[in-house]
């Protein structure tokens, strides 16, 4: 392999990954250049002469693809790929690579920890202690905002991938029942019930989304879907952000349509100060976090540690070509 050891590799937005000790690991594999952010604009001139490109959410389109002839591999700094020309790269001889599995711990983690946020109240009680008003309190508790357990309660998924498959295990732990919605609908698991996306809305307490955002998943939850929701229902979403339109669920909170949300993607990110998210009116409802499921510092250090597995058993095949 040593006529691959001077070969360049550039980490476009490295700030996405943070400080890890995994990724100075690449620094063996190549002549490493690691940018911190790079501007769609940036993104030809940096590549240029470059074997080896890992990007976490810059966008490798055909028009960049095509106009860079040194180009030997893609990386995906995550399991999506959604914002690299996939098909275009593959025909140009280009493969791909991204990382399964890394961020399920975490995502899964998170996942509970916006729904115990919600599902407890703790944003209204914990402002209540704070404040002082429990001081005075004539009884040692207080009954203000009444909360109910998982135990009993429909849990949905929609899409039971590896994060949605723990998060049902967990689920189950608390004792919900769990049905779930196949987004392809190729996916089929004897543990779980499945059933259509009508029939899971209006069944579950809780609906967890936990699927890629693709042609058969954008847009999915709408207004018309929140209407079939139950009243006491929680929406998380820590999938993508595409699959829920924003100004539905915000309609849906401010009329009291659906209970709460507990969100962590965005269909703009980072997010616009013009965003319907903004506009909810009863804050208690709605607890947002900055796409932070996948970023515990274990997970990022998987990642990296999977782009670098990726990058090896490329050169490896190479070297025997």
């Amino acid at each position: 392999m040593e006529k691959f050891k001077e070969m360049k590799i550039v980490v476009l937005d490295a700030d996405t990954l943070g400080e890890v000790p995994a990724i100075d690991n690449l620094k063996q594999l190549g002549d490493l250049v690691k940018y911190g952010f790079t501007k769609p604009e940036e993104v030809l001139e940096r590549l240029r002469g470059v074997a080896v490109a890992i990007t976490n959410k810059v966008v490798l389109s055909k028009e960049i693809i095509a106009q860079l002839p040194d180009l030997q591999l893609i990386c995906v700094a995550a399991t999506g790929t959604d914002n690299v020309d996939v098909a275009f790269a593959m025909e140009k001889g280009i493969p791909v690579k991204n990382v399964k599995g890394y961020s399920t711990d975490g995502v899964a983690q998170h996942t509970f920890a916006l729904l115990l946020h919600l599902v407890n109240k703790l944003e209204y009680y914990n402002k209540y202690v704070l404040s002082g008003e429990y001081c005075k309190s004539r009884i040692f508790t207080s009954l203000e905002q009444p909360f109910w357990e998982l135990n009993g309660k429909t849990y949905g998924i929609i899409g039971l991938g590896a994060i949605g498959k723990k998060v049902a295990t967990i689920a189950t732990t608390f004792g919900a029942r769990v049905i779930y919605y196949s987004t392809s609908g190729l996916h089929d698991d004897p543990e779980f019930e499945r059933v259509e996306l009508e029939e899971l809305l209006k069944q579950s307490d809780v609906v967890s989304i936990h699927a890629p955002l693709n042609e058969k998943t954008r847009g999915l939850i709408g207004e018309k879907e929140f209407r079939l929701m139950k009243k006491n229902a929680i929406l998380i979403n820590v999938g993508r952000g595409g699959i829920v339109n924003e100004e539905a669920l915000i309609d849906a909170l401010n009329s009291g349509r659906i209970a709460g949300a507990g969100v962590d993607v965005f269909e703009k990110e980072p997010m616009k100060p013009e965003s319907p998210i903004l506009k909810v009116k009863n804050k208690e409802r709605l607890v947002v976090t900055p796409h932070i499921a996948w970023a515990s510092i274990e997970a990022r250090n998987r990642l990296v540690e999977g782009v670098i597995r990726n990058i090896k058993e490329w050169k490896e095949m190479k070297a025997k070509s």
